[in-house]
C-alpha cells in the first residue's frame, strides 16, 4: 500500500468530517460550541464517548502493551466501571443541579476564587499534555506510514494533524463533535474487528481456535494476586482504575462537557451506564488484538520494533499482510486519535475562555471572538508540546499519560472529595500551595518507594495518594 493511497484515504475521511461540520454548524452560536444547545441524544453521546475515552493511545498502545503486561490492564478497566457509577450518581447530578457550563465553576461556589482557578489550571495542564500525547502518537504513525516516504519533516506532519482538527471544530464545537466522534468510534471499532479477522485468517484460525490460542498463550493473564509490591497487583490496579475514571472523566471538562450537552440528567445517566458497560468489552477486544499480534509474530518469526507503540502499525502496514488491513488500520488510527483530540481542543477552549478569562458576562459577539482566538492559541500549544514529546519520549505513551494523570488529577480529586464529603470552608488563598505540595510529596515517595517501603513500587494508585494528601492539606487549612 503506497503512501499516496493512504494519504488519499485520510483526506477522504476528513472530507466526510468537514461535511458533518458544515451541516451541524448551521446557526451555531456560543451555546452550541460549549453545550450543543443541550439537545444531544444520549445514545449518540454514549457511543461517541467510547472513542473519546479510548483514543489513538488505546488503538496503538494497548495492543503493544500486552507483551509486558498481558491482560492485566483489564483489572483497571473493571475499576473504571465502578468509577463511572460514582460519576453517574454523585457528580453528574451536582453539575446538572448547578446548571454548569464549566464543571470547575463548582469550586468557586464551594470554596472561592483560588480553588476555582487551581481546579481549572490543573485540568488545562493535564488535558493539554494528554491531548498532545495522543496526537503525538498519531502524528508519529502518520509520519511512519505516509509522510516519511515523501521526505516531509515531522514538524509539518504535526502542523497538518492539528490543522485538520481545527477546521471541523472551530465553528460549532461540541455540537459537531458528538456526531463526528460517533462516526469515528464506529470506524475505530470496525478497524479493530477487521484487523482481528484478517490476521486470524492468515493464521487459518476459526473463532474457537482464535479464542483458545489467546487464552492458552503467555499473554492472557488478567489478575495478579501473588505480589503485593508489584505495580499491577490487583487491588492497586482496581482502585487505581476506579479513581482514574472518577478523576479523568468525572472531574474532566472534556468528558463531562459531552454529558452536560444531554437534554437532562436522566439522559446523561443512561449515557454513562451504557458507556461503562460497553467499554469493558471493547477494551477486552483491544487486548485480544494485542495477543494475536504477538502470536502471529512468533508463528512467522517476525522481528518486531523495539517500541511497543510501533508494533501494531508495523504489522498492519509494513508486512504487506493485506492491503485492506493497511486501509482500515489507517482509518481506525485517525478515527481513534481524532475522536479524543477534537473534544480535548474544544474542552480546553471552553475552560480557558470561561474559567481563566472569565467571559461569563461578555456579549455574544465578544465571546465568539475570544473563543476563536483561544481555539487557535491551544492549537499552537498542542503542536509545540507534541514536538517536545518527540524529542524526549522513550516509553509507551499510555504509560506516560497515566503517570502524568496521577500527578495532575490528584489535587482535583482531593479538592472535589473535600467539597463533597465535608461541610468545611477553607482558607482559599492557601489552596494553590496545597495543590503543589501534594504532587511534589508524591513524586519524592514514588521515586524512592523501593528504598522507603521495602521494594514496594507505586502504580496508578499514586493518584489516590495524591488526592489523599490534598484532602489532608485542606483539613489543615480549614476555617474554624
Amino acid at each position: 500500500m503506497t503512501a499516496t493511497i493512504l494519504f488519499s484515504i485520510i483526506i477522504s475521511y476528513f472530507a466526510v468530517l468537514l461535511i458533518i461540520s458544515f451541516f451541524t454548524g448551521k446557526g451555531a452560536n456560543n451555546e452550541s460550541f460549549f453545550l450543543g444547545n443541550k439537545k444531544s441524544p444520549w445514545f449518540v453521546v454514549a457511543f461517541g464517548m467510547i472513542g473519546t475515552s479510548l483514543s489513538g493511545v488505546t488503538f496503538i498502545s494497548v495492543p503493544g502493551w500486552v507483551q509486558s503486561s498481558q491482560f492485566t490492564y483489564m483489572q483497571m478497566v473493571f475499576g473504571y466501571f465502578f468509577g463511572y457509577l460514582v460519576i453517574a450518581n454523585v457528580l453528574m447530578p451536582l453539575y446538572y443541579k448547578l446548571n454548569l457550563t464549566s464543571i470547575y465553576t463548582y469550586l468557586e461556589q464551594r470554596f472561592g476564587f483560588w480553588s476555582y482557578k487551581v481546579g481549572a489550571s490543573f485540568f488545562l495542564l493535564s488535558r493539554t499534555f494528554g491531548a498532545a500525547a495522543r496526537l503525538y502518537l498519531v502524528a508519529l504513525v502518520l509520519q511512519l506510514i505516509v509522510f516519511e516516504e515523501w521526505d516531509i519533516p515531522f514538524w509539518l506532519t504535526v502542523f497538518i494533524t492539528i490543522l485538520l482538527i481545527w477546521l471541523y471544530t472551530f465553528r460549532s464545537g461540541i455540537k459537531t463533535i458528538i456526531w463526528t466522534d460517533s462516526l469515528q468510534t464506529f470506524f475505530m471499532l470496525l478497524a479493530v474487528g477487521i484487523s482481528i479477522y484478517l490476521i486470524s485468517e492468515k493464521m487459518q484460525f476459526n473463532f474457537s481456535e482464535l479464542f483458545l490460542s489467546i487464552s492458552d498463550s503467555d499473554f492472557s493473564q488478567i489478575f495478579v494476586f501473588d505480589n503485593w509490591r508489584a505495580k499491577n497487583f490487583f487491588p492497586k490496579h482496581f482502585l487505581g482504575g476506579a479513581f482514574i475514571a472518577i478523576a479523568m472523566t468525572g472531574l474532566d471538562q472534556d468528558m463531562m462537557q459531552k454529558n452536560l450537552s444531554c437534554k437532562n440528567i436522566g439522559d446523561a445517566k443512561k449515557n454513562m451506564y451504557w458507556f461503562s458497560i460497553i467499554l469493558i468489552f471493547v477494551n477486552l477486544v483491544f487486548l485480544a488484538l494485542g495477543a494475536l499480534l504477538f502470536i502471529y509474530s512468533q508463528e512467522f518469526s517476525i522481528e518486531l520494533p523495539i517500541r511497543s507503540d510501533e508494533i501494531f502499525p508495523f504489522i498492519a502496514t509494513k508486512l504487506n499482510l493485506s492491503p485492506i488491513l493497511s486501509i482500515f488500520f489507517t482509518i481506525g488510527l485517525v478515527a481513534a486519535a481524532y475522536s479524543s483530540a477534537d473534544s480535548a481542543l474544544t474542552a480546553l477552549t471552553t475552560s480557558f475562555t470561561v474559567d481563566i478569562l472569565g467571559t461569563q458576562k461578555a456579549s455574544e459577539e465578544k465571546l465568539k471572538k475570544t473563543r476563536i482566538k483561544v481555539h487557535v492559541f491551544f492549537s499552537i500549544v498542542l503542536a509545540i508540546v507534541i514536538l517536545i514529546l518527540n524529542l524526549i519520549n522513550n516509553r509507551s505513551v499510555i504509560d506516560i499519560i497515566f503517570i502524568v494523570a496521577g500527578y495532575t488529577y490528584g489535587p482535583l480529586l482531593g479538592i472535589y472529595a473535600f467539597g463533597l464529603l465535608t461541610k468545611f470552608q477553607v482558607k482559599d488563598k492557601f489552596v494553590p500551595l496545597i495543590s503543589i505540595l501534594s504532587p511534589a510529596i508524591c513524586f519524592v515517595l514514588s521515586e524512592n518507594s523501593e528504598y522507603i517501603f521495602f521494594g514496594y513500587k507505586f502504580g496508578f494508585e499514586l493518584l489516590i495518594l495524591n488526592g489523599f494528601f490534598t484532602f489532608v492539606g485542606l483539613l489543615i487549612i480549614k476555617k474554624k
